[in-house]
C-alpha cells in the first residue's frame, strides 16, 4: 500500500497551491484529479485580481496571462452607464488551462506526485492514518496519508464523507467565450438588475476582438443560466451591438455562497469552492482559495511530522483562514443579499447616484475586488448620497 504524508484530492488552483505548500514544509505530498488533463475543463471566469495573482506566487508576465483590466463599465437596467476607473490595473484575464497547468507544475517541481485520470472512490479516517481508494485509469489502488486535503469542488465528496456536508447554496453559472468588439480592453462590463437576477453579468476582453461574456443566476426566478446567457447576447441592445455571433467556448460551473460551519475533521480539511471559501459579491474563489491553501498545506505538513492529525490538532486551519477572511466574506454575504434583493428601480436609482465626480473618486481611491468592505464603509457615509439617504440607510442597516 502506498503511503503519503498528505494527499490532495483535486487538482485545480486551490489544490496545486495546497500541495505544493505541504511538499515546500517537508510533506511527502500526492495530488489526485479525477480528469485526465489538468485544466480542463474550464470553469471560471478567468478575470483574477492582481492579489490573487500574487498569492499564487505567479509573474504578471506569465504566458497565462492574455490581458490587463483597470476598471469596469455598469450597466443598470435603465439610465446611464456607470463607469469606474481604477486608474491602474486591477486584475488579469487568464488562460485557465495554462494558469492551472503552470500553477500543477510548480507543484511538481517541490516533488509533489500527481496522478491524473485518478477518482477517489472512499475514504477512511482516524486522528492518525487516513485510507484512500482510488481508481486510476480502471485499476484499484489502496493508499495511506496522514492527512487529506479536500480540493475538490463544490459537490465534495472528501467533505462530504467527513461529515463536513456542502455548501448549501450554490448560483449556477454559464460563459461563452465569443466575437465581441469591445468599447475599450482595458474594462470589464457588468449589466445589474432583472437582467441577471440573483446575481450579475459580465463581458471579460481576452483581446479588441473576443470577449468572456457570462453570468451567474439565482435559480429561484426561474430562469436557467443559458437562456438569460442567450438573452444577454441577443436581446440586450448594448451587447448585441457588439456581439459578433456564434461560440468559439462554452463552460458552465457553480458559485457557492456561504462557506462551511466546520472545514476540518480528523484526517481532513477541506479548501477552496469545496469549503465555500468565494467572494459572494464577484464569485472570485482563487484569492480567498489560495490564502486558505497555504495555510492547509502548512499545518498538513506539521500534523504529518508530529503524526497528529486529530481534529483538535488541524482545528488551527480553520481559526487562521476565518481570522484572515472570515469577516470580509460574511460582509460580502450581507453586500450580496442586499443587492439581490433591490428592484430595477432601486437599483437604477443607486448607480445613478453614484454616478457623480467624489463617489467615482472614492471608488477608484478604496475599491478593491477582495476586500469590498473597505469601499462598502467609505460609501456609507451619507454625505456621499444626500437623495439616496434612503437606501444608503437601509444598505448600512443590511451590511453593518
Amino acid at each position: 500500500m502506498t503511503e503519503y504524508d498528505v494527499i490532495v484530492v483535486g487538482g485545480g488552483p486551490v489544490g496545486s497551491v495546497a500541495a505544493r505548500y505541504a511538499a515546500m514544509n517537508g510533506a511527502k505530498t500526492l495530488i489526485l484529479e479525477d480528469h485526465a488533463f489538468i485544466g480542463s475543463p474550464v470553469g471560471c471566469t478567468g478575470l483574477l485580481s492582481t492579489r490573487a495573482i500574487s498569492e499564487c506566487e505567479i509573474d504578471p508576465s506569465d504566458s497565462s496571462i492574455l490581458n490587463s483590466v483597470r476598471g469596469a463599465f455598469v450597466h443598470p437596467m435603465h439610465g446611464d452607464c456607470l463607469p469606474i476607473d481604477g486608474k491602474k490595473t486591477k486584475a488579469y484575464v487568464v488562460s485557465r488551462k495554462i494558469f492551472d497547468r503552470k500553477l500543477a507544475a510548480m507543484a511538481l517541481e517541490e516533488d509533489v506526485d500527481l496522478w491524473l485520470n485518478s477518482r477517489v472512490t472512499g475514504i477512511e479516517r482516524s486522528q492518525k492514518e487516513q485510507k484512500v481508494s482510488v481508481v486510476k485509469s480502471g485499476e484499484k489502488h489502496d493508499l495511506k496519508s496522514k492527512v487529506i486535503i479536500g480540493a475538490d469542488g463544490i459537490r465534495s465528496q472528501v467533505a462530504k464523507w467527513s461529515g463536513l456536508g456542502n455548501v448549501s447554496e450554490v448560483l449556477p453559472g454559464i460563459q461563452a467565450e465569443v466575437p465581441y468588439q469591445s468599447e475599450d480592453t482595458d474594462f470589464v462590463e457588468l449589466f445589474v438588475g432583472s437582467q441577471v437576477p440573483g446575481f450579475f453579468g459580465w463581458t471579460v476582453p481576452v483581446n479588441e476582438s473576443i470577449s468572456r461574456v457570462g453570468m451567474a443566476v439565482d435559480p429561484k426566478y426561474g430562469m436557467s443560466a443559458h437562456q438569460i446567457l442567450e438573452n444577454l447576447l441577443t436581446k440586450n441592445q448594448h451587447v448585441a451591438s457588439r456581439y459578433g455571433g456564434g461560440k468559439l467556448d462554452l463552460v458552465m460551473g457553480g458559485i457557492p455562497l456561504g462557506p462551511l460551519e466546520k472545514t476540518y475533521a480528523d484526517g481532513v480539511m477541506i479548501v477552496g469552492d469545496a469549503a465555500g471559501q468565494v467572494k459572494p459579491t464577484s464569485g472570485g474563489g482563487i484569492y480567498t482559495g489560495a490564502v486558505c491553501a497555504k495555510i492547509a498545506g502548512e499545518i498538513a505538513a506539521k500534523a504529518a511530522e508530529q503524526e497528529n492529525s486529530s481534529a483538535s490538532f488541524l482545528s488551527e486551519y480553520d481559526l487562521q483562514w476565518r481570522a484572515k477572511l472570515g469577516k470580509e466574506l460574511a460582509m460580502g454575504m450581507r453586500i450580496h443579499k442586499f443587492a439581490s434583493g433591490l428592484r430595477d428601480k432601486e437599483m437604477d436609482e443607486l448607480i445613478g447616484s453614484m454616478n457623480n465626480p467624489a463617489i467615482l473618486d472614492t471608488i477608484t481611491r478604496y475599491g478593491d475586488m477582495d476586500h469590498p468592505s473597505i469601499l462598502i464603509k467609505k460609501l456609507l457615509h451619507p454625505s456621499k448620497s444626500v437623495h439616496m439617504l434612503r437606501i444608503f440607510r437601509a444598505f448600512a442597516k443590511a451590511v453593518l
